[in-house]
């Protein structure tokens, strides 16, 4: 299974693909977010990902004002709503982010966050990505497939069958999905970890098998979820995206910036190289240590021409040469005549024996 966004594949064998989500660290500058695209790109993204969505249209300002628990959004200086109007992307701005994008030869990926926005953006995307809190708005998520671009959705805060709910709507319209694990905690907590469940991209592999693929959006510290997934068989990867983790704003403590984030991608191309085809064989670097290291059968004693061989007569000893008897022949050499006389420790083979 494979899927092309714009020039890159997508699956099992091509590399891992890095989403930036820069989402709303560009603390309403245009400027600002053409930056972090710059410092993205250089330091191993391959995507820089926006959110578009008005206020209004995500957020009830009533709703907000008027819950009853606490939420680590309780902690923001301002309300929800006023927050989320100031994180919103001015629609004008869409052609420069992509202009820059293309500058740095990165992919522009946003998340649109109504239904209008699924059309108006469509023209400007190579994929779609879903975030988690839309996983059960079926009615955005079906618009969505029915535009025939890959779709990424993000699991997060969802059970298994809001997951098969989601993954029903889309494949009826949509062959090219990606399915990202991802844990919806935003309070940087180091026992976030914990709750990763990096395990559950086995259980997505088991239920949906080899026609989705899958990733991982992560917002915990470090990289350690994201190698973790990637030797699961994670092949996109999402982190929010800052250029000072000291900025106010509700995602730069958490988020990467880009000495992290290349050290991330550094450490995920060591280890791609390191999960190898999966076929067990002797490697080219391990030539020379296949003869230093097994065992030939040789002579213990030397042995006479046309003597029969008996197992006293036997030793299986380094190093092990390429016309050298492995080990488990001796049973067939034990009652065999030599053609020739054998030097004590010269190893047997076949030309050896009548």
């Amino acid at each position: 299974m494979k899927i092309k966004i714009k020039n890159r594949y997508i699956g099992n064998h091509y590399p891992t693909y890095f989403i930036a989500d820069i989402g709303a660290n560009h603390d309403g500058s245009l400027q600002r977010a053409k930056k972090l695209i710059k410092l993205c790109a250089k330091a191993g993204a391959d995507a820089a990902k926006f959110q578009h969505f008005k206020a209004e249209t995500i957020v009830s300002d009533y709703g907000f004002k008027n819950l009853k628990i606490k939420t680590h959004q309780s902690k923001w200086k301002q309300d929800v709503f006023s927050v989320y109007k100031k994180a919103s992307i001015n629609p004008k701005w869409t052609n420069e982010l992509i202009k820059t994008c293309k500058k740095y030869k990165i992919d522009f990926f946003t998340s649109p966050y109504d239904l209008n926005y699924v059309d108006s953006l469509n023209k400007y995307l190579c994929a779609y990505k879903i975030g988690s809190g839309d996983i059960t708005w079926t009615e955005i998520i079906e618009k969505i497939a029915k535009k025939n671009k890959p779709v990424i959705i993000a699991t997060g805060a969802a059970n298994l069958k809001d997951v098969t709910r989601a993954y029903k709507s889309i494949i009826k319209f949509n062959k090219k999905l990606i399915i990202m694990q991802c844990n919806t905690n935003y309070t940087g907590d180091k026992k976030n970890l914990s709750y990763t469940n990096l395990n559950v991209i086995d259980t997505f592999k088991k239920k949906f098998g080899s026609k989705v693929i899958f990733g991982l959006s992560d917002h915990t510290f470090g990289h350690i979820s994201v190698l973790g997934a990637i030797a699961k068989g994670a092949r996109v990867i999402e982190k929010h995206f800052t250029d000072n983790n000291s900025r106010k704003g509700p995602d730069h403590f958490f988020a990467m910036n880009p000495l992290t984030w290349k050290q991330m991608v550094i450490a995920s191309r060591e280890l791609e190289s390191a999960l190898g085809d999966g076929v067990k064989k002797v490697e080219k670097n391990e030539l020379n240590s296949k003869i230093v290291q097994q065992r030939s059968i040789r002579a213990k004693v030397e042995i006479n021409k046309s003597k029969k061989i008996s197992k006293k007569d036997l030793i299986c000893l380094r190093p092990k040469t390429k016309s050298g008897l492995e080990p488990y022949y001796i049973s067939k050499l034990v009652g065999k005549k030599t053609k020739k006389k054998i030097l004590k420790h010269q190893e047997i083979s076949w030309n050896l024996i009548k």
